[in-house]
């Protein structure tokens, strides 16, 4: 790494301790290339102290009901509040017009930098293929008030392991969600984009008894980094950590081999870790319409099972592929994203309930 480049990372760390986020932002968007718009994109890193709390006496009150009555015939979008020991956070959970017939599964998507549940619901049409395939959403919701910008604290040692942090709040969330709905516990999903997606690896690996699989679209490897310096390292040139292997899921992961906010690099740190010993690999070229042109890598165990699955889409920035515009970060000349994270979901065996 550039002289300049290191004395940019110093510098914003040394305006975000002493509370000048604002420049501390400005600085970030110079180290990551001079992004001209003061609005951080879903990949920026916008560095806060975390507050991570330990102690339930010092906790918010726990009030986990959703704040919109639910109508489970007619398939709703509804808000509520989640909290534990930890903290809370909001959310937006999508119960579909199948609800109550019988046990359904659970996608946890999980929103870039600046965005909010419902911008991701709208980019990624996630709701609506939730209404004709029968599945709840769940939407977890970072707070302004932990991160300004709504990312994810995927890059601080606090948020990244089983018990702590954002990580603990996400994964009692998402049981919560199945202990009060019909939700197929063997079939609980969970991705994200950008800082979403760095967080759904982290997830899956923390907590691969509640997550069958897992969806990494523009994101980074569980542990990529670990402070500031280290997160903008890793986005822009690959992180130097070796990638955790331990208790990954299948895998499914989107990148664009164009894109400027997080390195494509970063997708095969995340295959890396998620493939383990497999060694069969599958090339295919994929090419539909006046879709971008993608390069599919399935990765496949000994015994023919599929553990990761690596889309690069040739051309494709930082966006959600196959998206609308009625989101934010979406590329509708992309393939749909979303519905080959589906297939790849439900193609999934059933795991064992525990």
């Amino acid at each position: 790494m550039n002289s300049a480049l290191l004395a940019q990372m110093a510098e914003a760390t040394r305006l975000t301790r002493l509370g000048d986020l604002q420049a501390a932002t400005a600085a970030i968007q110079a180290a990551l290339g001079g992004i001209a718009t003061p609005a951080a994109t879903p990949g920026e890193v916008i560095d806060v102290e975390a507050r991570v709390v330990h102690s339930p006496a010092q906790s918010p009150p726990v009030d986990n009901e959703p704040s919109a009555g639910i109508d489970e015939r007619a398939g709703t979008f509804v808000a509520g509040s989640f909290a534990n020991a930890i903290g809370r956070r909001d959310y937006k959970l999508f119960v579909p017009p199948q609800a109550g017939e019988r046990a359904l599964p659970l996608v946890v998507m999980l929103h870039g930098c600046t965005q909010d549940p419902d911008d991701f619901a709208a980019g990624t049409r996630m709701n609506e293929a939730a209404r004709e395939q029968g599945f709840f959403v769940l939407y977890p919701a970072q707070s302004r008030r932990m991160n300004p910008q709504g990312c994810w604290n995927w890059f601080k040692h606090s948020h990244q392991k089983r018990g702590s942090g954002e990580p603990a709040i996400l994964a009692d969330m998402t049981k919560d969600v199945i202990r009060r709905h019909d939700v197929d516990a063997r079939r609980v999903f969970i991705a994200g984009l950008s800082a979403g997606g760095a967080m759904a690896a982290i997830m899956g690996e923390a907590y691969p008894e509640i997550y069958s699989a897992v969806g990494v679209h523009s994101g980074l490897a569980a542990g990529a980094a670990t402070d500031l310096p280290g997160a903008l390292m890793a986005m822009k040139s690959g992180s130097a950590r070796a990638p955790a292997r331990a208790a990954a899921r299948p895998t499914i992961v989107f990148h664009g081999d164009a894109d400027a906010t997080v390195n494509a690099v970063n997708a095969e740190r995340v295959v890396t870790a998620a493939a383990g010993d497999a060694q069969a690999i599958q090339v295919e070229r994929i090419h539909r319409g006046t879709h971008r042109a993608s390069t599919r890598h399935v990765h496949r165990a000994a015994d023919g099972r599929v553990v990761v699955e690596h889309w690069i889409v040739h051309g494709g920035a930082h966006a959600w592929f196959g998206g609308s515009a009625a989101g934010s970060y979406t590329d509708a000349q992309g393939p749909d994203a979303t519905a080959e994270m589906l297939r790849f979901f439900f193609d999934q065996p059933h795991k064992p309930c525990h």
